[in-house]
């Protein structure tokens, strides 16, 4: 039988069953190595085994060439130096993907290195992916996203800071209560309640999108646990009109649960509605977003928050815009010149509101951490390291 190439066996000899947040019931990850072929990481107890790709689905996909998979064999921190340099491609389950990575990095008392943690928290089971050390920074991703979204972020910025993705109540692999708000609130006060599960009394705030939403909503109700916010392309309540907000309020998002998914419709369609959704993060970023829709209490999950988005109170004394005006926390906002989502020209209604914040306008889309990963990290790093939390 074909060996496989040297640095594949050199992770799977090093990988530590006790360091992999996986199911019960094993994982199969493929290993691709440009120009050399293919093979499983088999996991279904210990130890784990590498067998030549023979037509079985894999749960992930990480691929790259063999100078990149020698140069990831040698990152005790779990492989974050192909990830920050684009060098390493995931696909399908990231969470299992990653998760290899981290636990095949051979130093398991390295506090920089990078983890998977599943966290007892009051709000729920949460998943994190952390690495680093330093002053903690917390990132939350957008709707229909994950924790991985922010994984180059987190192989940036570990030199510097504790750095924590987390999954949102719903998404990811996070629990995903029934009947839950899944709003702004709602998820703030999970933040809360990761901070305390983790011991964290203050920390920096990353969000995109709905995260960056959910960021300003927990210095706005708990400005003592939040140091500095870096607010990427964030979804904020509409100053326009709202014609279907009398219909949305009467549309149950619990509906979710019975709605059938077929893949064979439902793929295709959202590949295409994402710019770039067959190729690199933008593709990784859709199979996360399937990965928790094909579940009944992902989809309600999707379906309840993106409902309150919308819903998003924008005037009176507890509407969003005047309880923003009051917030503590210095921000730094990040704009895509090209969102289409979060257009640009909110920027000038937060300039009103809150004229000491900082701006940054990129030529990118609804992601600027993965679209312009250099600026934006670079510029996130000279603005937390302004104000140490300790």
């Amino acid at each position: 039988m074909e060996q496989p190439p040297r640095p594949l066996e050199t992770l799977i000899e090093r990988f530590d069953i006790k360091a992999f947040d996986g199911p019960r019931q094993g994982a199969r990850i493929r290993l691709e190595v440009e120009e050399a072929g293919a093979w499983d990481a088999v996991i279904n107890g210990t130890p784990a085994f590498l067998e030549r790709a023979n037509g079985h689905p894999p749960d992930a996909v990480l691929s790259a060439d063999r100078a990149a998979w020698n140069r990831i064999v040698r990152d005790v921190r779990g492989g974050m130096s192909a990830f920050e340099g684009g060098r390493l491609k995931v696909r399908h389950n990231l969470h299992l993907g990653v998760g290899l990575l981290a636990a095949t990095s051979g130093v398991s008392d390295d506090p920089k290195r990078l983890a998977f943690r599943s966290v007892k928290t009051r709000s729920g089971r949460i998943s994190t992916l952390q690495a680093g050390e330093g002053d903690p920074l917390l990132c939350i991703h957008g709707l229909g996203a994950t924790k991985a979204s922010f994984l180059p972020t987190v192989a940036a910025l570990a030199e510097t800071h504790r750095v924590i993705a987390m999954d949102l109540p719903g998404f990811g692999d996070s629990h995903k209560p029934i009947g839950a708000p899944y709003n702004a609130q709602f998820f703030a006060r999970s933040i809360c309640d990761l901070l305390d599960a983790l011991k964290i009394h203050r920390a920096h705030l990353a969000g995109n999108s709905m995260g960056g939403r959910v960021a300003l909503e927990t210095a706005m109700l708990d400005p003592s646990r939040v140091g500095r916010m870096v607010l990427l392309s964030p979804a904020l309540a509409w100053l326009r009109n709202r014609p279907w907000a009398p219909l949305l309020k009467l549309v149950r998002p619990e509906l979710g649960l019975l709605q059938p998914a077929p893949r064979a419709l439902i793929d295709p369609l959202v590949r295409r509605l994402v710019p770039g959704g067959t190729d690199g993060w933008a593709a990784a970023g859709v199979d996360e977003f399937l990965r928790s829709y094909y579940t009944p209490r992902g989809r309600a999950a999707f379906y309840a928050a993106a409902r309150n988005i919308y819903l998003d109170a924008p005037n009176g004394d507890s509407g969003f815009w005047k309880r923003l005006h009051d917030m503590q926390p210095e921000s730094m906002f990040v704009w895509g010149r090209q969102d289409t989502l979060v257009p640009i020209g909110f920027m000038r209604h937060v300039q009103a509101t809150l004229p000491d914040a900082k701006h940054m306008e990129l030529d990118c889309g609804h992601v600027p951490q993965l679209e312009e990963p250099r600026k934006v990290h670079a510029s996130m790093r000279r603005f937390l390291n302004q104000m140490p939390l300790h």
